[in-house]
């Protein structure tokens, strides 16, 4: 079975994107994986499996971010939106390991949702399959690749400004 760094390597060859693969020790968390790489997590993409309504969804944050699946309830207009447990989208993302999904949703055939903070960066730092492989590409090639709905569905905290 291809690996998905090998499908994600042959996918932005084909399409002429500049990118990059770093390897790296292994780490569990997207946070860890910032640290690892000396990068800031806003500009490392989580990758959050929502099921919405009986279906899966891909949203894509930036590192120290959390989802507010209120927020998404209420952008998708949904009945349910809840984290997706791994067995139920395990099979979809075969070829990687569980939490290591790049935000690539379309070459999965499943919809992805972008947090508007993380398009506000220049590039982005995603898990490539692998919790010891990441790849890094613009962020102009990743909107027109995925074309993601932009949207806002991060917790903000009462603390924490929020520009409106």
């Amino acid at each position: 079975m291809e690996t998905c760094i090998d499908r994600l390597r042959q996918y932005l060859t084909d399409q002429h994107i500049y990118f990059e693969v770093q390897e790296h020790r292994q780490v569990y968390t997207i946070q860890e994986v910032a640290a690892t790489l000396h990068e800031k997590g806003e500009r490392v993409a989580k990758v959050f499996i929502a099921w919405t309504d009986g279906k899966p969804i891909m949203l894509v944050l930036p590192a120290p971010a959390q989802v507010d699946l209120d927020r998404v309830r209420g952008m998708l207009k949904a009945q349910e939106a809840r984290r997706a447990r791994e067995f139920e989208f395990a099979q979809t993302f075969a070829d990687c390991d569980v939490g290591a999904m790049p935000p690539f949703g379309n070459v999965y055939q499943v919809p992805v949702y972008i947090d508007r903070s993380l398009m506000e960066e220049p590039y982005i730092i995603f898990q490539a399959g692998t919790h010891h492989t990441t790849m890094k590409i613009a962020m102009s090639d990743y909107q027109r690749l995925v074309n993601p709905v932009v949207s806002d569905f991060i917790l903000h905290h009462a603390s924490e400004p929020v520009n409106v």
